[in-house]
């Protein structure tokens, strides 16, 4: 009875902990709750176990979803908002204003499931490491297995950003093709063209410019050898001169 006695105060402390720290931190918490929102209808998404029409439906409410919280983070990193050149120019340095852009370019656009990815991942990471906090705030080993899952999820951080970073290439073709096709429109390359150069030169996460450096040596490297046919070593070298070319200058 003593026992049961002790540990209900603490565990109520350990709730009212968690609970005080979101309060506290309420536009965290609102990025918070946008993001496994994010993540849940992505999946969804993704795995149409609801039905394809269902899907379409996940596809841009996880865009939108996407776009508040990059809307609010970029608040948070900006707080007063100014009708100006130099803010203007100062918002595109943020990442989320690049995502802003991102959900804005394909959520009224020919679903793809490619382009879903870097916001299921990046929503995702954020909502692990706020979640943690969370956790620790409540208590310092509350929720092992949950804590475990978020620990193997952070040792993979690197792996995954490469993999973002990669679906950013390579969707600047796809946008391309599904102009190509019928399903995107005329302006939508030409606008994910300046997503992608925003990305190039982004500070806080160089690794679309790292990629784009690793697939260049890689590519050189296979076409250098002696089975690549003539014509093939040109055009690659033709396509990374012109990719080159179009790369913007990063400070």
């Amino acid at each position: 009875m003593a026992d049961s006695t002790q540990n209900g105060p603490m565990q109520g402390g350990a709730g009212g902990g968690a609970v005080h720290f979101l309060m506290a931190n309420k536009l965290d918490t609102a990025m918070w709750i946008s993001r496994l929102f994010t993540v849940y209808c992505s999946a969804l998404f993704v795995l149409p176990l609801l039905g394809l029409h269902e899907a379409a439906s996940f596809y841009q409410r996880a865009l939108l979803a996407n776009a508040l919280t990059s809307a609010l983070r970029l608040h948070q990193r900006l707080p007063h908002f100014q009708l100006s050149r130099a803010f203007l120019a100062q918002a595109l340095l943020e990442d989320s204003c690049h995502y802003l852009l991102y959900s804005l370019i394909f959520v009224n656009s020919y679903p793809v499931t490619m382009s879903i990815f870097p916001v299921l991942l990046f929503s995702l990471l954020h909502a692990a490491t706020y979640t943690k906090k969370v956790l620790d705030a409540r208590s310092s080993n509350s929720l092992p297995f949950l804590r475990n899952l978020l620990e193997k999820l952070s040792a993979n951080q690197q792996n995954i950003l490469k993999f973002i970073a990669c679906n950013e290439i390579f969707l600047m073709p796809a946008t391309v093709f599904m102009l190509f096709s019928g399903q995107g429109s005329l302006l939508q390359p030409f606008i994910y063209y300046r997503f992608l150069t925003l990305r190039y030169s982004s500070r806080r996460n160089p690794y679309c410019r790292t990629l784009f450096t690793e697939l260049r040596i890689v590519v050189e490297h296979l076409i250098m050898k002696p089975a690549c046919p003539v014509f093939v070593r040109r055009l690659c070298l033709s396509s990374i001169s012109f990719i080159s070319r179009l790369a913007p200058t990063v400070a």
